[in-house]
């Protein structure tokens, strides 16, 4: 992976706290970090063990989406694809094999992404600088989020996760998921949520406009809020998408039951 041009950005933050742009190539850093230590947090578990992020699941079941997604998503930048298509069906293996097959998926992706063109054209459902960019971000937070389903599985401590990229994430998933139509983020009356990262600088704060349509957010701390969640980046990132309680809650907590309920995507 040493050898990765930089293709692409999305946020990196620099030591005097400003943000300038991540490359392409420490998303797929990332990416490549993550889905190793995937693999080897399920091969601990076993792959009958429970994963008690996601109560529905057990690992096999972690192990054949993200593997699915990881070809889905490979498949529309290795063959330029340019409009949506479904995931294939993971094969029906267990145990070894699974573990196997989902690390051949990982390195798929992981290499498809590392030869790829930076002009690659491709389908993509996020603003994003470049196909390529989009989906070495998305992957990697994906990735990043599943991994902790399965170290939370095998447990013991989990793996850190950077405030900077966690600060991506959160801002992926406020300013891109829940723009889209499909949100279910929706207030009868409008409401403000105010969205804060404590550890990762003065900009790493975001107001969220509730109504009836799909939510407006806006990367700065404009106009009072109803309610503030609140926390260090890691723990923030986790808990917006429903790994974890938000840190910290303050004013209307109706709120944070709300996001609970309807901000999974």
């Amino acid at each position: 992976m040493g050898s990765l041009t930089r293709k692409g950005h999305s946020f990196d933050r620099t030591s005097s706290g400003r943000l300038t742009p991540m490359d392409t190539a420490d998303f797929l850093h990332t990416l490549d970090r993550e889905g190793r230590l995937l693999a080897a947090a399920a091969e601990a578990a076993g792959t009958d063990a429970k994963v008690p992020t996601c109560p529905e699941w057990q690992v096999r079941d972690l192990l054949r989406h993200i593997g699915a997604v990881h070809r889905w998503a490979a498949g529309f930048v290795a063959d330029g694809l340019t409009a949506p298509h479904p995931l294939d069906d993971a094969p029906d293996l267990n145990g070894a094999e699974l573990v196997d097959w989902y690390r051949d998926s990982h390195r798929l992706l992981v290499d498809t992404l590392a030869a790829a063109p930076a002009d690659v054209e491709c389908w993509t459902f996020l603003p994003a600088p470049s196909p390529l960019a989009f989906w070495a971000r998305r992957q990697a937070h994906e990735t990043t989020v599943h991994r902790y389903d399965a170290e939370a599985a095998r447990g013991g401590t989990a793996s850190p996760i950077a405030p900077d990229f966690a600060v991506d994430g959160i801002d992926e998933l406020l300013r891109g998921f829940h723009a889209r139509s499909r949100s279910r983020m929706r207030t009868e009356e409008p409401r403000v949520l105010r969205v804060r990262a404590l550890n990762a600088g003065a900009d790493a704060v975001w107001t969220v406009r509730l109504t009836a349509e799909p939510p407006v957010t806006e990367r700065a701390a404009n106009g009072e809020a109803a309610a503030e969640l609140s926390g260090p980046a890691e723990e923030l990132y986790l808990a917006l998408w429903n790994r974890r309680a938000v840190p910290s809650v303050s004013g209307d907590r109706s709120l944070a039951a709300l996001w609970q309920e309807k901000g999974g995507i």
